[in-house]
């Protein structure tokens, strides 16, 4: 069989288990064998009873030490026991609803049993361990067994001999990525071995060497496609600023003194701006450091340049509050600024568009709304996403394209290690704005359990009652029945009965419509709401100067970084702010989650230790960034594998720039197949 063929081919398989295997993501021969185990269970390890330890997963060689007795319990499940010997001490076992087990205990006067040990007492026990008659227990002792990712239909067996069967069944070998002066640079075994390897271990030993290969020709298809797609951006062209030093100017006319980062990182700005190579940089910056007057800066000079420049945000709340910020900041210069959302009026809509397109609009702030066919430009030499981890990476280069010959700038305020920013955003410059304004007062952070609660409801009417308003968080929309989190309806219902029975507050989700969040965000922004009760909708929203208290239900359930952010809508005024962190879990680990965000207001330091707590996948999942997914790579405990990589891939590129020779065929078809979002990086 080639490796294209469907799995329904393959012997046990079929029709219909063909299509239990498609929920896996598993349609061919191919898919199947890099569908990797997600751990394994070491059958090699054989224990005597009398060695036994709870919680461990061991085989033992074991004989009827009494009968065998099987009855039926209340629930209705079928049970049998027994008690077992190897001589050197007696264990229970126990299985329910499995009748074959009894035929099996007659036939045999010896067993091998894999299970995991749990105590009865003084003695052990297994409960439904996998059982093998002595005489053919193979399957059991002496090996390395994977357990792989299933579902509902599929058991471990069948997706195990299905991947035995794919193995020998293949008549073509699976194309070698990595070149071979690669392989042997850095010592890797061949991508055949590594399969039948990482599947079936010979040993842990080799198991490791097959994981090592497999990682490392992740990073290496990664690490070629990111400096390929660097390479080409710096091929084109963009119309150089034909003055940077007007922002300057503009600066003198601020409200407040910029930031020493935010000089810097203007200046690095300006630095590209001049250049006639189209400017590609990242701006991370922590919430409240001034992403956005940095924008405007360059912006200022955009306009002053001649040329347009287009904002784009993922929500309408938060596209509307950059307009009117900038509109105010623009104000003194005659600079024209328009809005371009999908919920404005037919007629608004269409003005905005023709201003766009003969040039009397200079600046345009919008959502998605601006990566639409019918938006056309005059002359647009800028373009800037905010919260850009919101976009995925076609979204980001749809507004690059709107011009041949333009800049851009993307902005985050979700604060990324630098050394994985390095990877995700290996085709950006990056500039970090590392510094908040002068005289914004540390928000106070705690961490409570349900007894504090009535202390924490007084806190927040005696804040209520000075003026201020509230933030309420919570995970869910609707109750589930999977997650125990306070879901947001049934939440503010019990916030009226209770704390806000005399306080005006409202409901703001995801899924509401634009128009409902923006009347609602509207009214707390005035006033006339004094608690908002809402869902992580609001980690990205406006700046509301009077609310001083974050609240967050289920704290345990956020991301270290998530939290951080929703901490920043508050704090944003002259009065002191507060965050309040209701944590459901007494565990360490979310003990020790809460201990961060309670120690430090550093939203890298966070970002750090959210990434060590959590891992590189649940902090920041890499396909909405167009990046190849990582199957068994770790981007946190394969730093070295990565580097190694890196390296490689860059001395592959100074020998062949295009990859162009036969024997890197494979490695390109790879590249283009993983990095399709971005569009034809080797065009």
């Amino acid at each position: 069989m080639k490796r294209k063929d469907s799995v329904r081919y393959l012997k046990g398989i079929g029709e219909k288990r063909a299509e239990l295997f498609q929920k896996l993501g598993v349609s061919t021969l191919e898919d199947l064998l890099y569908h990797l185990p997600r751990g394994y269970e070491d059958r090699t390890d054989v224990r005597d009873v009398s060695g036994l330890v709870e919680g461990e997963s061991v085989c033992v060689r074991v004989s009827l030490a009494g009968g065998i007795r099987s009855f039926r319990a209340r629930t209705g499940a079928r049970v049998i026991q027994s008690t077992m010997t190897d001589g050197t001490g007696v264990m229970y076992v126990t299985w329910f609803n499995a009748p074959y087990v009894e035929k099996k205990l007659r036939n045999s006067d010896e067993f091998i049993l894999f299970g995991k040990v749990s105590m009865r007492g003084r003695t052990p026990e297994m409960i439904n361990p996998v059982m093998e008659g002595a005489e053919r227990a193979g399957n059991i002792t002496g090996k390395i067994i994977p357990i792989y990712p299933c579902t509902a239909g599929l058991n471990q067996r069948q997706i195990r001999e299905a991947v035995q069967h794919a193995l020998v069944s293949l008549t073509e070998p699976l194309p070698e990525i990595l070149p071979e002066f690669v392989r042997n640079s850095y010592g890797l075994m061949a991508l055949s071995e590594a399969m039948e390897q990482v599947h079936m271990p010979d040993s842990f030993a080799s198991f490791e060497e097959a994981r090592r290969r497999l990682a490392f020709e992740e990073f290496f298809v990664m690490q070629t496609g990111i400096a390929l797609a660097g390479k080409e951006r710096k091929k084109g062209s963009a119309i150089p600023f034909a003055d940077v030093k007007c922002i300057k100017e503009f600066a003198e006319q601020l409200p407040f003194d910029l930031t020493h980062a935010q000089k810097r990182v203007i200046n690095e700005i300006s630095s590209d701006l001049l250049k006639d190579t189209p400017m590609n940089r990242l701006v991370q910056g922590d919430v409240g450091c001034g992403k956005t007057v940095v924008a405007a800066a360059v912006m200022f000079a955009a306009v002053q340049s001649g040329l347009q420049a287009a904002m784009m945000a993922p929500t309408e709340i938060l596209a509307k509050q950059h307009y009117e910020t900038l509109t105010r900041l623009f104000a003194p210069w005659n600079i024209r600024v328009v809005l371009l959302t999908g919920g404005q009026k037919a007629a608004e809509k269409k003005e905005t568009l023709s201003a766009l397109k003969d040039g009397s609009a200079h600046i345009v702030v919008g959502t998605h709304a601006l990566i639409t066919d019918k938006v056309e430009f005059f002359r647009l030499g800028l373009a800037i996403t905010d919260e850009q981890h919101r976009f995925g990476v076609r979204q980001r280069t749809m507004l690059s394209e709107k011009s041949e010959k333009i800049h851009t700038l993307v902005m985050t305020a979700t604060p990324i290690p630098r050394t994985l920013s390095l990877i995700l955003y290996g085709d950006l410059d990056i500039s970090l704005i590392d510094e908040l304004p002068k005289g914004r007062k540390k928000i106070k952070t705690v961490a409570v359990d349900e007894e504090k609660r009535e202390a924490v409801n007084q806190f927040l009417l005696s804040q209520i009652a000075e003026g201020r308003q509230v933030y309420f968080v919570c995970p869910l929309i609707e109750e589930s029945e999977v997650i125990e989190a306070n879901a947001e309806e049934e939440y503010l219902k019990t916030l009226k009965q209770g704390v806000l029975k005399h306080v005006t507050a409202a409901a703001l989700h995801g899924r509401m419509k634009p128009s409902e969040k923006n009347v609602v965000m509207q009214q707390f922004l005035k006033g006339e709401i004094q608690a908002l009760v809402s869902t992580t909708v609001i980690e990205v929203g406006v700046d509301v100067p009077n609310a001083s208290v974050m609240v967050i239900e289920n704290a345990e359930r956020f991301g270290l970084s998530q939290l951080h952010q929703l901490r920043g809508r508050v704090g944003r005024g002259e009065w002191q702010s507060y965050c309040i962190l209701f944590c459901a879990s007494g565990g360490t680990f979310a003990r020790q989650r809460m201990a961060v965000m309670c120690e430090t207001d550093d939203g890298f330091k966070i970002a750090e230790k959210d990434l060590e707590l959590r891992g590189p996948g649940e902090f920041l999942g890499t396909r909405q960034h167009g990046l190849p997914e990582m199957r068994i790579g770790d981007l946190m405990t394969d730093m070295h594998l990565l580097k190694e990589a890196q390296t490689a891939a860059a001395a592959l590129l100074q020998e062949d720039a295009k990859l162009s020779a036969i024997a890197y065929q494979p490695l390109k078809a790879k590249v283009e197949e993983s990095f399709a979002k971005l569009g034809g990086i080797l065009n």
